[in-house]
């Protein structure tokens, strides 16, 4: 019985241990999955998968358009004459100007910069050209399959020309969202006080022996209230992202330049939150500088 009892409690004790080693495994792996390093290498594959995609699909939809422009461009001419070759020249003239704006589009979305209002309409215009010139045939012969057909290209391309900029700014986010997150866990555990072990269950009980005379020393009369804690030993308190809005807009006046370098020195935050204290900041008043 004895040996049956020393074995299943072998087996426990075995089973325990991988237990505690498999536990200890998923938690190193939960924190390095869950690092800013981490997630910003992730994100950058994601984003590198995102861009060869939409950029595909976009240069052959561009592409898909030249023969239907080149002849709204060429209007009939002769096959082989100077005006039939020059209207090979239309489409090429208004994609190049259109994948020029997409191609700054997704340095500054990946920085969270916002673009003024002529990069916009430069972009619709040249989109709306090349719709115009590429479905200008169907619409004149009153062919709604050809409408279809040849307005599906144009379409795809304003959609993503739009949704990548979009999705390049929440990879952005993603990150940004990740090194947050790590502070924040990095702040709660610097202000966790740190308990001291408790004392060993085998140690003797030394109380237990003292005489009684001393267990019947007369108490003091009046118990002092205890002092109050040293606000030094208190954990400080975590700063958030409001708190730090909130000393900027003070520090902030008027003629003043909104940059990250600025509310970094203004604050004292982290060089990762100063991009989006000064985002938010310079929405709030309308002004503000480049990102450096």
């Amino acid at each position: 019985m004895t040996t049956t009892n020393q074995n299943e409690t072998a087996t426990m004790a075995g089973r325990a241990r991988r237990l505690a080693a498999d536990a200890a495994e998923a938690a190193d792996v939960r924190r390095w999955q869950t690092h800013p390093d981490v997630v910003a290498l992730r994100v950058e594959r994601v984003r590198a998968q995102v861009d060869r995609l939409c950029w595909s699909g976009i240069v052959l939809g561009l592409a898909f358009t030249t023969a239907n422009v080149q002849w709204f461009a060429a209007a009939g001419a002769a096959f082989g004459s100077l005006p039939w070759l020059t209207a090979w020249l239309l489409d090429p003239t208004v994609c190049l100007v259109l994948l020029a704006i997409l191609r700054a589009e997704q340095i500054t979305a990946r920085y969270q910069v916002h673009t003024g209002a002529w990069v916009r309409a430069a972009k619709w215009l040249t989109l709306a050209a090349t719709y115009v010139m590429n479905t200008w045939s169907s619409w004149v012969s009153g062919s709604p399959a050809g409408v279809v057909l040849h307005s599906v290209p144009p379409l795809v391309v304003f959609v993503a020309a739009e949704a990548v900029t979009d999705l390049r700014d929440k990879l952005t986010d993603a990150v940004t969202v990740a090194f947050m997150n790590a502070t924040d866990r990095a702040s709660v555990a610097e202000s966790a006080p740190v308990q001291q072990p408790a004392a060993p269950v085998h140690e003797p009980n030394t109380a237990a022996h003292e005489p009684t005379e001393q267990v019947r020393e007369p108490s003091a009369p009046d118990r002092e209230p205890a002092a109050p804690e040293p606000a030094a030993l208190r954990p400080a308190r975590r700063k958030l992202f409001a708190d730090y809005l909130t000393d900027a807009r003070t520090a902030w006046t008027p003629g003043v330049e909104i940059t990250p370098a600025w509310v970094r020195e203004t604050t004292g935050c982290s060089r990762g939150l100063s991009s989006r204290l000064a985002a938010t900041l310079t929405a709030e008043t309308g002004k503000g500088g480049a990102s450096r």
